[in-house]
């Protein structure tokens, strides 16, 4: 297990402001890294500016991609049935809350000091790269704890629901006292950040393409900008977010599954190359302290609870599609993985990498990692066309679904338009737990019209849902549509006769408290407002 840090209501990782302190017992600093006075050791801070522990676990688990495959698999933790059934979580470990939450802040923390250390420097143009970098990561770790800790946003709540703190400081006195802003307020901030941040961000401070990935480059950078206005339901700001991500020709950043394909024979080859900072479309890279490489990865870790055939058949992978339907693992354009056996019941996409991290490589022990995109060019494209749909100018949505289903799905896949769209919507009834459908009944705070407008947001959403399977984006996806959720013991190899679908009585409705998740019981005692449940 990775040793966790030490634990404070909010992680400030102040490194510049403890410098006041320091010197009035120090009449010359120890060494050099405390004092944040050159452009290279500020840009180095900003390593840790990202989060060394990833939302993806609480939030996939949360989500609609995964049932409860029976009680004949074992792996199945008290940690996991806590996400699964939508409780608090008490539980602790590397995917735990209480370490999604101290990474996010420990990560501001480190963006903070950094600003903090160019405003002393007289904000100079040589540190404008910088700063940009700092404002993003700082918007970018405050948006996950938003949306992991508290309702997603809307016009209508969201300027009463309970948000996060939003920290624009380092950190100075002992036993600091916070209150919560809202959701708007945080949103609000969120935004701030990204408008000043975006014209910041060059490229060119990075010493390659390949460092850049781990960095808010330009097209990370606009891509979640776009994410962030699509969540505030600015739809003409998502289009040209969206387009200044991904350029006049967005082919350019389709993901190369020529390559990644030719790995399929071995399951870590292919999830090393998917994610490998050599794909155009990976604009942002993350390793996390996770076992998310081996829960969504071809082993038997977790194995009670996953995306086996239940949903692969009905909802996902091998239900029908507005692209066309999948037979066969290879009808993709990259491999489907499906495991079936008494051990593990998991139907997966390569999406999400494992590695270990040996600290004793003689003792065999280390760290369980796991590596992602939670930022691509795919959802670049993806935004840009539901952005398009609520703006009503449908032919420019075909045309990014056209070219995301081309690229990224099965092998020739259907040429869409809005008759075969509507065609494909209608043809299902709403998703219900015991008769399952890929579309799933639409409950958002904002307005959508019947008939051709929320069929195109279904075939979207369709399409996310399979891009992103495995990455915990499908989970926003949940709570900005108000899209209900009945947990189930749903048969890995799905026959209605012999292997049928039970149904529970635990449902998550629409704006149900427990869309937001609970604080950590550790931030709660030491005086934060928690979630109301």
């Amino acid at each position: 297990m990775k040793k966790r840090l030490s634990y404070i209501l909010i992680s400030a990782g102040i490194l510049a402001t403890g410098l006041s302190s320091c010197k009035k017992y120090l009449d010359v600093l120890p060494d050099n890294r405390a004092e944040l006075n050159t452009t290279d050791k500020i840009g180095k801070m900003l390593v840790g500016a990202y989060p060394e522990n990833a939302y993806v676990m609480v939030a996939e688990l949360s989500s609609d991609n995964v049932d409860d495959v029976g009680p004949i698999y074992l792996n199945y933790s008290r940690f996991l049935e806590e996400i699964y059934k939508w409780q608090d979580i008490t539980e602790s470990n590397n995917d735990g809350i209480d370490n999604i939450w101290s990474a996010c802040y420990s990560a501001i923390g480190t963006a903070n000091a950094a600003l903090q250390a160019i405003e002393e420097e007289g904000n100079p143009t040589s540190l404008n790269a910088q700063k940009g970098e700092a404002l993003l990561a700082r918007a970018y770790n405050h948006w996950i704890l938003v949306n992991m800790f508290a309702h997603n946003y809307s016009k209508k709540y969201s300027s009463t629901d309970l948000g996060i703190t939003y920290m624009t400081k380092g950190e100075t006195t002992l036993d600091p006292k916070y209150v919560r802003n809202t959701v708007e307020e945080v949103y609000n901030f969120i935004k701030k950040d990204v408008e000043e941040g975006l014209p910041l961000i060059n490229d060119a401070s990075y010493a390659n393409s390949s460092v850049a990935k781990y960095h808010f480059n330009r097209a990370a950078a606009y891509t979640f900008a776009s994410r962030l206005a699509l969540f505030m339901e600015d739809w003409a700001k998502v289009v040209e977010y969206s387009s200044e991500a991904l350029g006049s020709n967005p082919t350019t950043t389709l993901r190369d599954y020529a390559t990644i394909s030719s790995f399929a024979a071995a399951y870590g080859n292919i999830t090393r190359e998917y994610n490998a900072s050599a794909r155009k479309a990976n604009f942002l890279i993350s390793t996390a302290y996770s076992s998310m490489g081996t829960t969504f990865g071809g082993y038997t870790t977790n194995n009670r609870i996953s995306h086996a055939g239940t949903i692969a058949k009905f909802e996902t992978t091998f239900a029908r599609q507005v692209f066309g339907t999948a037979t066969l693992s290879t009808d993709y354009r990259i491999r489907v993985f499906g495991y079936t056996s008494t051990t593990a019941n998991k139907v997966i996409f390569p999406h999400v990498a494992y590695m270990f991290e040996y600290t004793d490589q003689v003792a065999g022990i280390g760290f369980s990692r796991g590596v992602f995109a939670p930022i691509t060019s795919e959802e670049a494209l993806l935004n840009r066309a539901e952005a398009n749909i609520h703006l009503k100018n449908y032919a420019a949505a075909i045309a990014d679904m056209q070219i995301h289903v081309n690229n990224n799905t099965i092998n020739n896949p259907s040429v869409l338009s809005e008759a075969s769209i509507n065609t494909w919507a209608n043809s299902f009834a709403y998703f219900t737990a015991s008769a399952p459908t890929p579309k799933k009944k639409l409950n958002p705070d904002f307005a959508i019209e019947t008939g051709t407008q929320e069929n195109m947001i279904h075939a979207v959403l369709s399409l996310k849902r399979l891009q992103f399977l495995h990455t915990g984006l499908r989970w926003f996806d949940v709570k900005r549509y108000g899209i209900e959720i009945t947990r189930r013991i749903a048969p890995a190899v799905f026959n209605a006769a012999s292997f049928p679908i039970t149904e529970t009585e635990n449902i998550l409705k629409i704006r149900d408290n427990r869309r937001a998740i609970q604080l950590p019981q550790d931030v709660i005692n030491a005086g934060l407002t928690s979630n109301p449940r």
